[in-house]
C-alpha cells in the first residue's frame, strides 16, 4: 500500500508528538511493506508568522490531495492579542471546514496500568470503553454573526449557534452505525430544555432511532451528561452531540484514563481526507521541553490506519504497543505519579517503536510456521 499524508505539526508541542507520530508510521510501513510519504504544511501560529495566515492556500491544496492528514496542534500566548480572524486556532477551524470532517470521533478507553492516574476511584473508571461521536464543522464555532457591537450605547456581543438539519441527521446517523457494531446504545446528549436547536436535534435523533430498530436511544442534558461521567461513565456506549458541548465532554472524559496526553480522535468526511489528532493543545509550557505525552498523538495515527487505510491488523499491532508500554511502567511527566521516574517525549517514542517492531517481527514468525 502506498498512501500520503499531510503532516501539519503546528505549534508548541505539535511539533514534538507529531514527529513522533510519524516516526511510529515508518515503522509500521517497513514491519508491514507499506510506503508512507509525508508532505508537510504549515498551520496555526507558525503559519501566521511565515506566511500572514493560519491556514494558507498552500495547506489547503497539500491536504485536499493527500490521502489523510496529520495534525498536531495549534496556539500559545504569542498569538493571543491578534484580531480574531487571525488567531491561530482560525487555522484549525478553518481547515476542518474546508476538508469537511464534519464527524470528530474520540475513543476513551480503561488501561489498567493507568487506574492509578485518574483521580476517579478504580471501580468507577474499571472497564470503562465509550466513544464520543462530536459534529465538528457546525455550531457556534462557525455561526454568523459572531461579533462585538454597540447596542444601545453599550459593547454587546453575539455569537450563532446554526445547524442545518442535514448536518444533524449524518452525524446522528455516524453514531448509531458506530453503535450498531458496539453496544447498541447511542446516549444523545443535548440541552432540549433550553435551547431550540437541541429541540431540533432530538427530534432528528428520534427520527433516524427509527432506521435502527436494534439500537436504543436515550437523551441526556448536557449538564447531567457532565455529571454521569464521573458518577457512572460505564453507563456510556456511543455518546452524540453537537460542537461545543462535544468539545468540553471529551476534554473532561480524557480525566478517566489520566491525562489530555492520552485521548486520540479522527476527524471523518465523506468524500475526501480525514483528519487526525491528538485533542490536547499546545502546551506552550512545556514546549521544547521534551516532556510531552505522545501517546495521544500515537493513537490518533492508529484511527488513521483503521479509518483512512482499513488496515485494522497495524491500527492494533499500534494501540497494542502503547498498551505493553504502560503495562511494564513507562510514563511520560503528565502520567507520573509524585517522586516517580519518567520518560521523555523522546524515549517514549522509541519504546513504543521498539514494541511495534519487535511484536511485528514475533507475528511473521509465527505466520511462517503456521
Amino acid at each position: 500500500m502506498k498512501k500520503t499524508i499531510a503532516v501539519l505539526p503546528g505549534d508548541g508541542i505539535g511539533k514534538e508528538v507529531t514527529k513522533g507520530a510519524v516516526e511510529v508510521l515508518k515503522a509500521v510501513g517497513q514491519c508491514f511493506n507499506h510506503q508512507f510519504e509525508f508532505v508537510y504544511g504549515l498551520i496555526g501560529g507558525g503559519a501566521i508568522d511565515q506566511e500572514g495566515t493560519p491556514l494558507p492556500s498552500s495547506t489547503k491544496q497539500m491536504c485536499g490531495k493527500a490521502d489523510a492528514v496529520l495534525l498536531g496542534a495549534v496556539g500559545g500566548p504569542k498569538w493571543d492579542s491578534l484580531p480574531p480572524h487571525m488567531r491561530p486556532e482560525k487555522g484549525l477551524l478553518g481547515l476542518r471546514k474546508e476538508l469537511d470532517v464534519y464527524a470528530n470521533l474520540r475513543p476513551v478507553s480503561f488501561y489498567e496500568s493507568l487506574v492509578d492516574s485518574s483521580p476517579l476511584k478504580r471501580e468507577y473508571i474499571e472497564n470503562v470503553d465509550f466513544i464520543i461521536v462530536r459534529e465538528l464543522t457546525g455550531g457556534l464555532y462557525f455561526g454568523k454573526p459572531s461579533e462585538r457591537a454597540q447596542h444601545n450605547g453599550e459593547e454587546s456581543v453575539v455569537d450563532t449557534l446554526f445547524y442545518k438539519r442535514h448536518e444533524m441527521k449524518r452525524i446522528i446517523k455516524t453514531a448509531f452505525d458506530i453503535a450498531s457494531i458496539r453496544n447498541k446504545r447511542v446516549t444523545s446528549v443535548d440541552k432540549a430544555n433550553v435551547l431550540e436547536s437541541s429541540r431540533m436535534w432530538r427530534e432528528v435523533a428520534e427520527e433516524i432511532a427509527k432506521d435502527y430498530p436494534d439500537v436504543a436511544l436515550e437523551h441526556m442534558l448536557v449538564d447531567a451528561a457532565a455529571m454521569k461521567l464521573i458518577q457512572n461513565p460505564k453507563h456510556f456506549d456511543v455518546v452524540v452531540t453537537e460542537n461545543m458541548f462535544g468539545d468540553i465532554l471529551s476534554d473532561e472524559a480524557s480525566m478517566l484514563t489520566g491525562s489530555l496526553g492520552m485521548l486520540p480522535s479522527a476527524s471523518l468526511s465523506l468524500e475526501g481526507p480525514s483528519l487526525y489528532e491528538p485533542i490536547h493543545g499546545s502546551a506552550p509550557d512545556i514546549a521544547g521541553t521534551d516532556k510531552a505525552n505522545p501517546i495521544a498523538a500515537i493513537l490518533s495515527v492508529a484511527m488513521m490506519l483503521r479509518y483512512s487505510f482499513q488496515l485494522e491488523e497495524e491500527a492494533k499491532h499500534v494501540e497494542q504497543a502503547v498498551e505493553q508500554v504502560l503495562s511494564a511502567g513507562f510514563r511520560t511527566a503528565d502520567l507520573a505519579k509524585p517522586g516517580q521516574s519518567y520518560l521523555s517525549t523522546t524515549k517514549m517514542i522509541e519504546e513504543i517503536i521498539d514494541t511495534i517492531v519487535d511484536d511485528a517481527a514475533i507475528s511473521n514468525i509465527m505466520t511462517a510456521y503456521s
